[in-house]
């Protein structure tokens, strides 16, 4: 009995009897299972945020490694082309569909709109930037010509033309085409007037043409691509009012920006700063006027003149130097890059497509070339002799400018990104009509135009015996013996206030006189036994620098300096090669 009891108290104590320990036991299981599964729950999340990271980790290698790639085609390539004097876009383009054509390269997907974004503004507006404000405004009338009528000309004769040999294709789809491969691509061009020499003007006028040409091709596409959408007719009256909108809205985004920024860039004093302000201008200008529904190319090229004009205000020496190889660098590498990857989309895309339907395709990119070239030279040859019969035209185009400039319509950058913009599906789900047609068309004509005249230009320009711009060393002869003058002048001044320094004096006076009279030779009989002299004298200069070189990095490797003291003075002695370059 004694036992009986001690049991039952001993019971009573562990949980209330035998009817209660069986929940309790269930419930501390319960809970040590729960522990168990949140354990192996937190365990299965913390791999999948491993697995996460290592294929993030893999895609940034893949991106770095795929630019990488990149970068060391565009730098062999643009060497090559330089040695072999071929427009650099030319085999950019080449070697891009050879890349493509290797078996096991992976297709490169980039965004179109992204191409839009990241590379028109900076191209646009640094190419605005550049311009000279008086020619430009000289060969307004011309390049307004160029650039809104001859690209709405273009677009829709090309439209007309898809309408007629494709029944199938509408309206909106059609002036789509038109706007894509209508607004020419400047930079093959120029690089081969800018090799070979010709007159400024051609070069003005083809870089005038390129500001203005892409904002009138957009505004066309974004209609088209948008009654497209909507299976809405396009309306002439509409077209037109839409463009003068998006012009005026540009326009005002563009000026108020480069006001903005001329104010702020007068308060900045260092140098990274001042270039990052820079850098990002072309996009404070392109972003908020298409927001606005306006024109971003019209806001970053008006932005580009504006501050243009105000460099010398705006800018020291140190960023003016600086900016300038920052902006050389950056619009090379977008170029070369672009370029490239169009050879590899072109390479993509026809190797998805079956032989007859893209040799129908091509034939068609072959006629709307011929058109595109023909409507060029058409309107060109009658602008010129339009200014000539009417005599209102400060200087007419000559035969041999207009020539060039009928040639010189290679198309490139725009025209691809618009191409692979074209939205994939309508609204309701269907496939944009035509797409792929589209896109294969244009690329047929980027590497006709692009290939075919962008090789045969440098063989036109020779065989015309355009020469060089001698009104352009004309002004900069005038210029220089003008700056020689005042500088005299002012050393004249300086001998009565600085008496104690004059050796120095002396050797100022001594060295303008000296440039003086290599003006004046010059001015008078350019191409004579003076430039040859002054070309002496730099070679002279230059052996001197390179001395001065050699002996300071002796003094380096025996330690007799460090490298921040040969840094400092490198600096120098490249500050002074470069203005005797220049």
């Amino acid at each position: 009995a004694r036992r009986d009891r001690a049991l039952a108290a001993h019971r009573l104590r562990e949980g209330g009897g035998a009817g209660e320990a069986g929940p309790r036991g269930a419930a501390l299981a319960l809970r040590r299972r729960e522990g168990r599964e949140d354990h192996a729950g937190e365990g299965s999340a913390s791999r999948s945020r491993s697995a996460a990271d290592d294929e993030r980790r893999r895609t940034g290698l893949i991106a770095a490694e795929v630019l990488l790639l990149l970068l060391i085609v565009v730098a062999t390539l643009v060497t090559a082309s330089r040695r072999l004097h071929i427009p650099y876009p030319v085999l950019l383009l080449v070697g891009g569909l050879l890349l493509g054509s290797i078996p096991g390269v992976p297709r490169f997907e980039v965004d179109p709109d992204t191409i839009l974004l990241l590379v028109l503004p900076p191209i646009v507006y640094v190419a605005a930037f550049l311009t000279p404000i008086r020619s430009f405004r000289n060969e307004l009338g011309n390049i307004v010509s160029l650039a809104i009528g001859l690209v709405l000309a273009s677009t829709f004769v090309v439209a007309g033309l898809a309408l007629a040999i494709v029944p199938a294709i509408t309206l909106p789809v059609a002036l789509a085409l038109g706007a894509i491969v209508s607004p020419p691509d400047e930079v093959a061009a120029t690089a081969v007037a800018e090799r070979l020499a010709v007159p400024r003007r051609i070069i003005g006028l083809l870089e005038g043409e390129s500001l203005l040409n892409d904002a009138t091709a957009l505004t066309v596409y974004r209609v088209a691509v948008a009654a497209a959408l909507a299976a809405t007719p396009v309306l002439t009256f509409g077209l037109l009012g839409r463009f003068a909108v998006v012009s005026v809205i540009g326009v005002a985004v563009g000026l108020f920006v480069g006001w903005v920024i001329t104010i702020v860039r007068t308060r900045l004093t260092d140098v990274p700063v001042e270039i990052t302000v820079s850098l990002l201008t072309p996009y404070a200008a392109y972003l908020p006027a298409e927001l606005l529904g306006g024109s971003g190319v019209l806001a970053a090229v008006t932005a580009g003149l504006y501050l243009g004009r105000r460099s010398s205000q705006i800018m020291g020496s140190d960023a003016r130097l600086a900016g300038r190889a920052v902006w050389e660098m950056l619009v090379f590498l977008l170029n070369g890059v672009v370029f490239l990857l169009i050879g590899l989309e072109i390479s993509a895309l026809t190797n998805q497509m079956d032989r007859a339907t893209l040799f129908e395709l091509a034939g068609l990119g072959v006629l709307i070339s011929i058109a595109l070239i023909a409507v060029r030279a058409i309107w060109i040859f009658g602008m010129a002799a339009w200014q000539r019969i009417v005599k209102r035209a400060r200087q007419p185009l000559t035969i041999s400018e207009a020539t060039v400039l009928s040639w010189a319509g290679m198309r490139g950058v725009v025209s691809l990104a618009a191409a692979l913009a074209v939205p994939t599906t309508l609204p309701g789900g269907a496939a944009f009509p035509a797409r792929d047609p589209l896109v294969v068309v244009t690329f047929t004509v980027i590497l006709i135009t692009l290939v075919g005249q962008g090789l045969t230009l440098p063989l036109l320009i020779r065989a015309l015996h355009l020469g060089g711009d001698e009104d352009t060393r004309h002004e900069e002869s005038h210029a220089r013996q003008k700056l020689i003058g005042e500088a005299l002048r002012r050393i004249d001044e300086l001998e009565t206030k600085w008496p104690d320094h004059k050796p120095l004096i002396d050797q100022l006076r001594s060295s303008y006189q000296h440039r003086a009279e290599h003006e004046e030779q010059l001015h008078e009989a350019p191409g004579n036994e003076a430039e040859q002299e002054l070309v002496e004298h730099r070679q002279i200069r230059s052996d001197v620098i390179d001395a001065q070189r050699d002996a300071l990095r002796a003094m380096r490797d025996r330690g007799a300096i460090d490298d921040d003291v040969l840094r400092g003075i490198e600096r120098e002695l490249d500050l002074e090669e470069i203005r005797m370059e220049a």
